[in-house]
């Protein structure tokens, strides 16, 4: 038998990092992970360098930066072509791989290295226009409507796949999209090889919209006064897109709505994930596991009078993670807040590292468990619009600048972890390392970003790059 440590990797889309009840007490309801996290390392300054879905779970599978796995923000067309994959390593390495849940790559059935994988990328519409069949990109549909009848679909609930109006979930919970990616991930259990290792990739599409919380879950936030979204000093030159598909409710009282249906679809999560727990623990597979929970991006949540993601402030960009090592592995890696810079590339890496693989040559993620620093800054960017951005971070300071507008922002997280305040005119000397820094990041980028040494406003910002990878990317 072969033993080494069995790897559940929990991802969660559009999970904040203070989402997580042991990064922010009395916000979200989460006890099970926060058990969890308070028996490894919980990393309180992890990233998502280009914070949507896309961009994000190309890092995460592939362990490289946005410059070589090609994708600098949402584009749902090229093809996913990847020499190395986190997957794929695993299983050429002996485990038995298995995907459950969200994947978001195209086409919708790639496989990126798995064994299997049981699909549910939630509503997308590029892919209900691609395809007739639903079969073809999800497996949770075709499911449920063998129990609620073939008219049954994703949307049936009401709220739109991006807006913040909110209808508590009408059916049995069992048929919640997150128990179900639960209860499948609880049949592989009995279904793996078990003369193998396994890595068990459950993935959520939850708390990212729509908001449709089972009645039990935002039961647990009716009535419970919220806390204000954060503000700025800068706010208000960055605005919140609406559609009647996915509406922004602006009133304080559809705003908290929204802001405690997102607390309880995480509440959700935690909950149904002990179910995934206590299974391991029948099987007797609890104690020897290597769990981690990371997400893709945050949720601005009305913070700065933003919703969503792509934007390089801490709601959307910081994301929980938290490594729990297997019980013969946990001495000095028990109960650790670990403030190093980390970004969402690391988890490749960290996976290979404490499961005795070799961890592949090229990646751009390190290990998190060397000791010393793992990055001394972060750069992160994202097309969006007149908001398109690029940033860069130590952990410590924060510079942001626009690359449309030219505007740019600073902050000092360490003082100011909510951003509440801009420094880039009282501290001009800052100002300017951390511009030269962002310089000597883009000069080589077709983009045109940099001329003359400075940095040039009003160049298109692309969604994915062909030129990246070096003939690793898309």
């Amino acid at each position: 038998m072969d033993k080494r440590p069995n790897v559940l990797m929990i991802v969660v889309d559009q999970m904040r990092r203070d989402a997580l009840g042991v990064n922010r007490p009395g916000f979200v309801h989460t006890p099970h992970l926060d058990r969890l996290a308070q028996e490894g390392v919980n990393f309180t300054r992890a990233y998502s360098s280009c914070p949507t879905c896309i961009p994000a779970r190309a890092a995460l599978f592939t362990g490289l930066s946005q410059e070589n796995h090609g994708f600098t923000g949402y584009d749902s067309n090229p093809e996913w072509r990847y020499r190395t994959t986190l997957a794929g390593t695993l299983a050429s390495a002996g485990y038995h791989t298995q995907c459950v849940g969200k994947m978001h790559v195209e086409p919708a059935r790639n496989l990126m290295g798995f064994h299997n994988v049981v699909l549910h990328d939630g509503f997308l519409h590029d892919k209900r226009k691609k395809y007739n069949n639903p079969a073809e990109y999800d497996d949770y549909l075709p499911d449920v409507r063998r129990i609620m009848g073939p008219s049954f679909d994703i949307d049936e609930p009401g709220p739109g796949c991006n807006g913040y109006a909110v209808r508590c979930w009408p059916w049995d919970e069992r048929l919640h999209p997150t128990a179900w990616v639960v209860s499948r991930s609880i049949d592989f259990l009995s279904r793996r090889d078990p003369t193998k290792p396994f890595f068990l990739m459950t993935s959520f599409h939850r708390p990212h919209t729509p908001y449709d919380p089972p009645p039990s879950y935002f039961s647990m936030y009716e009535g419970r006064e919220m806390p204000e979204p954060y503000t700025g000093d800068w706010d208000g030159f960055i605005g919140c897109y609406s559609s009647p598909e996915n509406p922004i409710p602006s009133e304080k009282y559809y705003r908290d709505r929204a802001r405690r249906a997102y607390c309880a679809l995480v509440s959700q999560i935690d909950y149904e994930l002990n179910r995934l727990f206590i299974a391991l623990g029948d099987a007797k597979l609890w104690d020897d596991m290597l769990i981690i929970l990371v997400a893709d991006h945050g949720d601005m949540l009305y913070d700065h009078g933003m919703v969503r993601k792509s934007q390089p402030f801490e709601g959307s960009a910081g994301i929980p993670l938290f490594v729990r090592y297997p019980r013969y592995m946990r001495e000095g890696r028990c109960g650790v807040t670990d403030t190093r810079l980390a970004e969402i590339r690391d988890v490749f890496p960290t996976i290979c590292d404490a499961c005795g693989i070799p961890v592949p040559e090229g990646l751009d993620g390190r290990s998190l468990m060397r000791d010393g620093e793992v990055h001394r800054s972060i750069h992160g960017e994202h097309p969006a619009g007149d908001s398109s951005n690029q940033w860069i971070t130590d952990g410590h300071e924060k510079y942001c600048w626009f690359s449309q507008s030219g505007r740019e922002l600073l902050f000092d997280i360490d003082e100011d972890p909510h951003e509440s305040h801009d420094l880039s005119k009282s501290r001009p000397e800052r100002l300017s390392f951390w511009r030269s820094k962002l310089i000597e990041e883009l000069e080589w980028r077709p983009e045109g970003y940099v001329a003359g040494g400075k940095l040039q406003a009003g160049r298109p910002a692309c969604s994915s790059q062909l030129w990246a990878g070096k003939g690793r990317g898309v």
